[in-house]
């Protein structure tokens, strides 16, 4: 058995979003994600499924085409394949869980990378 304290996990990073890893099989990775104000995980579609539970702040998920708008105890479950991102409000932190089966490659997150280094939460220009 794995288990941790999320809030105890807590970790903040100035420049970029802060995963902290929980668990991680062949078939799944848990990830506590923390986002201060405006932060995000840019928009890929990696060959996994996905489940975001908000924890607490507010934000949006890109789900495929749509950004939908969350707050704590939202779930959102997003489909391999699938456009997907995470982007804290700027007036406040983000925490949530985030669950992948199977886990993304590492090929599959270049578009995060690429992202991050450009500040872009949609790397592709494709954001509405």
């Amino acid at each position: 058995m794995t288990a941790i304290e999320f809030d105890e996990e807590r970790e903040y990073d100035d420049d970029r979003f802060s995963a902290v890893e929980a668990f991680r099989s062949d078939r799944m990775k848990v990830v506590c994600g923390y986002f201060e104000p405006g932060q995000f995980i840019p928009v890929h579609a990696p060959s996994s499924d996905v489940t975001i539970s908000v924890r607490s702040g507010t934000g949006i998920v890109r789900d495929g085409q749509i950004d939908r708008r969350v707050e704590p105890g939202d779930v959102v479950v997003v489909e391999a394949g699938i456009d997907r991102g995470v982007e804290a409000d700027e007036d406040g932190r983000l925490e949530a869980l985030l669950v992948t089966a199977p886990p993304p490659t590492d090929a599959e997150h270049e578009p995060v990378r690429a992202g991050l280094q450009r500040g872009e939460f949609d790397p592709r220009g494709d954001s509405e």
